[in-house]
């Protein structure tokens, strides 16, 4: 819910204790995700601004996304099972068990927002997006914004995508991004994707480097072995961590991680969630 909860504005997403609300493309028209949580459930209702003909195929592709938006498709078990005892990482898994990745609503928001996020704060990087989300300028009859899709972004000019706190180089790797896309040659849609291969096929694109592909494939697909050691707060967690007076480098945090293949994004998460995490 905190990862949802990142923009105090809510322009695109409202968060309670207990629901998450989102505004989103549903093929092409404005739609309303509504998660409500039960102590053992979660109710989901998505409201579609426009015609919608085919309720079945609906359900069934929004069933997957929220699956996989929870993390209720990721085996943490496996990975605590594996970890529990380690003397570093059990440490964290005993101070926040069952902690999953939470994932946003599509890949495209994954891959963008790691884009906009891409050596700039995190501060930064919300104040840019919910620009970019008014720019695209879909907004859902609930008063949601909508977070955009390819189309949506290609639509806008290149002053519009600077006016919205884009550099030069974050708009020209938009643009190579949309192009892909639109193209047909580059799907992020496909249910049988292989992330690891599409992560190859990103990093051709001009702007698009390791860290952008792996934190797109964690965040969009909750691929568990995203290695992101190139990430400044992975690294400040791995310092607190391990108790070093400084932060480590990239190739440490890289060889470091390295040991925990395929789990990497997992035990990133958890470096993520020491600050935050609760301590006995």
């Amino acid at each position: 819910m905190a990862f949802h909860r990142r923009d105090h504005e809510e322009v695109a997403e409202r968060v309670t204790p207990c629901s998450l609300t989102k505004g989103l493309s549903w093929d092409g028209y404005p739609a309303c995700l509504t998660i409500v949580f039960d102590e053992y459930q979660a109710e989901v209702r998505l409201d579609i601004d426009g015609d919608c003909n085919h309720p079945a195929p609906v359900a069934a592709l929004l069933e997957r996304r929220v699956r996989s938006m929870l993390g209720l498709t990721q085996p943490i078990e496996e990975f605590e099972r594996q970890y529990r005892q380690h003397p570093q990482l059990g440490v964290l898994i005993q101070r926040l068990p069952g902690l999953r990745i939470p994932l946003v609503a599509t890949p495209f928001e994954a891959l963008s927002w790691a884009i906009i996020g891409q050596q700039i704060s995190v501060h930064a990087a919300i104040s840019i997006r919910r620009r970019l989300i008014r720019a695209a300028g879909a907004r859902h009859s609930s008063g949601l914004w909508c977070y955009p899709n390819a189309h949506q972004i290609s639509q806008l000019d290149d002053s519009s995508l600077r006016a919205a706190g884009l550099s030069m180089s974050k708009t020209r790797t938009f643009r190579v991004l949309c192009d892909a896309l639109g193209s047909d040659g580059l799907q992020l849609e496909n249910e049988s994707c292989n992330v690891e291969a599409l992560g190859a096929e990103l990093l051709q694109l001009h702007g698009i480097g390791p860290w952008t592909v792996n934190y797109a494939l964690m965040r969009g697909y909750g691929w568990l072995d995203a290695s992101l050691h190139g990430d400044v707060a992975v690294q400040r967690g791995l310092a607190q961590l391990l108790a070093m007076p400084h932060k480590p480098s990239e190739a440490h945090t890289k060889s470091w991680l390295a040991d925990f293949s395929p789990w990497r994004g997992l035990v990133a998460a958890h470096l993520w969630a020491i600050d935050v995490a609760p301590r006995n």
